[in-house]
C-alpha cells in the first residue's frame, strides 16, 4: 500500500503552467474540441504538448555519428 501511495505522489500534478491564446487560436481549439467531443481540455492540451515534446526528443536523439560525417557509399 505504501509503494502505491509513493507512486501516485510522484505523478501528482503540482506544477502549474499558464498559456494564452489569441482569438483565432482559441476559436480553432474550441472548434476542434466541439467537433471531436473533447470535454476535458486540460487533458487534451497536456497530451498534445507531451506528445510533441516526446516526438522532438525522439527526433533529436543523440547518435554516435553525425549524419554528415558518416558516408558508407
Amino acid at each position: 500500500m505504501k509503494n502505491r501511495k509513493l507512486k501516485f505522489n510522484n505523478l501528482r500534478r503540482v506544477n502549474r503552467y499558464t498559456i494564452l491564446f489569441n482569438m483565432p487560436e482559441s476559436r480553432a481549439i474550441d472548434h476542434f474540441c466541439n467537433k471531436f467531443r473533447i470535454k476535458n481540455r486540460s487533458k487534451f492540451m497536456r497530451e498534445a504538448i507531451i506528445t510533441e515534446v516526446l516526438r522532438k526528443f525522439d527526433a533529436n536523439y543523440p547518435t554516435l555519428f553525425e549524419d554528415n560525417q558518416l558516408t558508407l557509399f
